[in-house]
């Protein structure tokens, strides 16, 4: 099939004579239809912007929060107390104002989608100058976040595997080595996707790699768009979105998200979040609800027929095996991005040893594939998506906003106040509450990276309000992050997937919604074991039952 006849060719269509269901070309992301946008998501687009002012005046100008009053600074952070005494007292309740117009504006036009989400950073970024909530200097500071290199780094390092084809050749190999029939092409993914996420911090990126290696699968086992979808190609789907994204969960490099959730919570403890301890307290557990996904997804939800269990084009799994044939033999190029990728991972693994931080250690690592001669690619072949970056230095330097005004200390002690929960309250009850809160939160919010500088600075709030460590309820917290594939609108590799077509709405639901249920009990049992056993979590089994 000439490139002409791919871009003629109508996704889906099944009676497009031009469609050839085993081109991977026809499930390159530029290939995908763009799903119109429903009624609802119209509506929220068209009320997001008036609605964000409304709410930006009332809460800058006119409501006169009692919380904001009489601020005792004994209760404040040690920067909040700095700038209290710099400014005083009626210019910090007045910043505290502003700040929490601004965070409550940003939230409505980040979830209606208004405006692009990097325009809504943009324009939060000058709010907070302008107001006097944070300094330029500081304001601006927040692009050179160390995150913030460190996705940049990343992005350069996922440039490698593509470019040399590396991560498109191990997928297939493991693939054609080891799916010897469905159930074991399933369980494939799992390991691809665990693989992939150790050395990919984006999961769109992920995505993009794997989605037309399993569509020509689904297509091979006779799965289809529409109304003649079937449950092989749910599955493959719905099970791949999954391991995406909580196989991101199991690495602290595996999204930008993780990364600035450890840097919130490193900096609260005056120390660093370790790739080591965080690979130590959430792959096993990521490796076990990977397993149950499956387990539920081939057994409970998508079982497959007899006729589904077996290939229904003729020779489909051949023209696997010429997508792998066409790549040639191993060059030296892509041996260059396994050393490369493997020294780098043997670094972050060992970053408690000697501590050298994973954003220099993936510098190094970019610096040496963009060299002259002895890289591996060159600057233009280079996909830096910065529109997510200016969104994510926005998300930044909402963050540094809260951490001057300390908002999200002065908003908790007033809701535990005003529903009048003492200081006394058990630890279980506040971690079962924060991590519950944190995963099904992913249903309404669209970014995680929202989601990171909204609830870790509160679980780093309560924690210091009722005297327990940070690390025992923020850390847990931060590991909710990933569980992001429920509604199509949940995640950039959900709504992609979602254009495939191959599921739909009431499918994602109900197993997405169970296996986010799932994760959630099963963060509560690692709370009172294994996570008592790493000394993230104190001792009392279940003491407040």
């Amino acid at each position: 099939m000439n490139k002409e006849n791919s871009k003629i060719s109508t996704y889906g269509d099944n009676g497009d004579d031009h469609f050839d269901p085993l081109d991977m070309h026809n499930y390159r992301i530029e290939q995908l239809p763009v799903r119109d946008k429903s009624s609802f998501e119209k509506w929220l687009g068209i009320i997001g912007i008036p609605l964000s002012i409304i709410v930006f005046i009332l809460f800058a100008v006119v409501f006169d929060l009692p919380f904001l009053q009489n601020i005792n600074p004994e209760n404040l952070d040690v920067k909040a107390q700095k700038e209290f005494l710099r400014i005083g007292t009626e210019a910090f309740t007045q910043s505290n104002a502003y700040m929490l117009a601004i965070f409550l504006g940003s939230i409505i036009l980040w979830m209606t989608q208004a405006i692009p989400n990097y325009l809504t950073s943009l324009i939060l970024i000058i709010l907070l100058v302008l107001t006097g909530v944070l300094p330029e200097k500081e304001a601006y500071a927040q692009l050179g976040h160390p995150v913030m290199w460190l996705n940049i780094m990343s992005f350069v390092l996922a440039s490698m595997l593509v470019e040399t084809g590396v991560a498109k050749r191990f997928a297939l190999w493991f693939i054609l080595k080891f799916g010897k029939n469905a159930g074991t092409i399933f369980l494939s993914f799992i390991v691809i996707n665990l693989i992939l996420s150790a050395f990919i911090s984006a999961t769109t990126a992920k995505a993009a790699i794997l989605l037309p290696i399993f569509m020509v699968i689904a297509a091979i086992y006779g799965a289809r768009q529409g109304k003649t979808r079937n449950n092989f190609g749910r599955s493959i789907v719905l099970q791949n979105l999954l391991y995406i994204n909580i196989g991101a969960g199991a690495f602290v490099t595996g999204s930008g998200a993780n990364l600035l959730a450890a840097a919130l919570i490193g900096g609260a403890i005056g120390g660093s979040v370790y790739f080591s301890d965080w690979l130590f307290a959430m792959f096993p557990m990521m490796v076990g609800l990977m397993l149950i996904g499956y387990i539920l997804a081939m057994k409970v939800f998508f079982p497959l027929s007899s006729e589904e269990r077996l290939p229904q084009i003729k020779g489909g799994m051949q023209r696997l095996n010429e997508e792998y044939v066409k790549l040639g033999k191993i060059n030296f190029q892509e041996v260059k991005a396994i050393v490369i990728f493997l020294t780098i991972l043997a670094f972050w693994a060992t970053d408690r040893l000697h501590g050298i931080s994973a954003t220099a250690v993936a510098f190094v690592g970019a610096i040496v594939g963009l060299l002259p001669r002895i890289g591996i690619i060159k600057w233009n072949d280079v996909d830096i998506p910065w529109h997510l970056l200016l969104f994510s230095a926005g998300a930044y330097t909402l963050g540094a906003g809260l951490a001057i005004t300390d908002l999200p200390l002065l908003s908790v002690n007033a809701f535990f106040d005003s529903i009048g929960i003492g200081d006394k309250t058990h630890f279980w009850k506040l971690y079962i509450l924060l991590t519950g809160v944190m995963v099904f939160s992913a249903l309404i919010f669209q970014s995680k990276t929202m989601r990171a500088m909204i609830f870790i600075p509160i679980s780093i709030g309560v924690a210091n309000r009722f005297g327990f460590s940070v690390i025992s309820l923020a850390l847990p917290v931060a590991f909710m992050i990933e569980h992001v594939y429920v509604l199509p609108f949940n995640s950039k590799p959900a709504a992609l997937l979602y254009e495939t077509n191959q599921y739909s709405l009431t499918d994602t639901f109900k197993y997405g919604i169970t296996m986010m249920t799932i994760a959630w009990i099963l963060i509560i049992v690692a709370g009172e074991t294994w996570f008592r056993f790493l000394g993230i979590t104190p001792n009392g089994v279940f003491a407040f039952f």
